[in-house]
């Protein structure tokens, strides 16, 4: 299903009942990165999953010279106003990675609407940004190669996208242990021309707009969070999340769980009994 919003169309899920929550899925994904823990979340309460701009079946809107089109306040924006269509005012919020970026700012962004707030395998990033090192700096070094200049990292990646998709998964976990043929396919089917310039952008914003509005900021996270990572995430080894994320948030709660960056699904039972007992 789409609904345009923000002028533009977001392809979304809806399954359950209950409360409702949203669900954004990370780089280089879709919402399907979510259909192990659907089942599990959806006894309980209304899940909305949905792809963000530049992903999956969302639309792809060309980009600005400022990179303000994949800022993720334009993305959450996005995101608020297609809850708000669907008729929530309130509701719980779940992201893994660039999802996770997304609600980061949507928290700040929009204090009223979300009630709770779960961030998988992130710190700030401003955060990054301000404490490279050799280590954080080669664990995050497609940040720095897809925020680069166009067409460089557009056109490395369409020089063998199948190649650049199937090891930027496997270089973040072991995905041959919960990564079906036919969902690492269907990833590298949704990468599409105008997808791969979208998520160049959304990286581009990272380094730059982004990080313009989080120092504008002067309040922190109100509503209480919980954040889950990976102990052998590029998170889990270079950080320390919990200690991070007290300088954002002010009802802080997390753990790190065992396995690595894609834990919804490497271990989606576990993510989701924690995201259960959260709520």
């Amino acid at each position: 299903m789409k609904i345009f919003v923000n002028n533009i169309n977001i392809a979304f899920s809806k399954y359950g009942k209950g409360f409702p929550m949203l669900l954004l899925h990370g780089y280089p994904q879709t919402r399907l990165m979510w259909r192990k823990i659907i089942p599990l979340l959806s006894k309980h309460y209304t899940v909305i999953t949905a792809d963000l701009r530049g992903y999956g079946d969302s639309d792809k809107p060309a980009p600005q010279a400022n990179h303000s089109t994949y800022s993720k306040r334009e993305m959450a924006k996005d995101q608020m106003l297609l809850m708000k269509k669907l008729g929530y005012s309130e509701f719980f919020c779940i992201g893994h990675d660039r999802g996770a970026r997304v609600f980061h700012r949507a928290a700040l962004d929009y204090p009223k609407m979300i009630k709770k707030l779960v961030l998988i395998d992130i710190v700030p990033t401003p955060h990054i940004y301000k404490n490279l090192n050799k280590n954080i700096s080669e664990s995050f070094f497609h940040w720095f190669l897809l925020s680069r200049k166009k067409p460089l990292p557009e056109n490395l990646i369409n020089n063998n996208k199948e190649y650049y998709i199937k090891s930027m998964l496997g270089r973040l976990s072991n995905t041959n242990q919960f990564l079906e043929k036919k969902v690492i396919d269907t990833y590298i089917k949704k990468f599409s021309k105008k997808s791969i310039i979208a998520s160049c952008e959304d990286y581009r914003a990272g380094a730059s707009i982004d990080l313009i509005h989080h120092k504008k900021d002067t309040k922190k996270i109100d509503c209480p969070t919980l954040v889950l990572w990976g102990k052998n995430s590029l998170v889990g080894k270079n950080f320390e999340p919990l200690s991070i994320w007290k300088s954002y948030v002010k009802n802080l709660s997390g753990k790190a769980l065992r396995g690595g960056h894609y834990l919804p699904e490497e271990k989606p039972h576990q993510v989701a009994n924690q995201i259960l007992n959260f709520l």
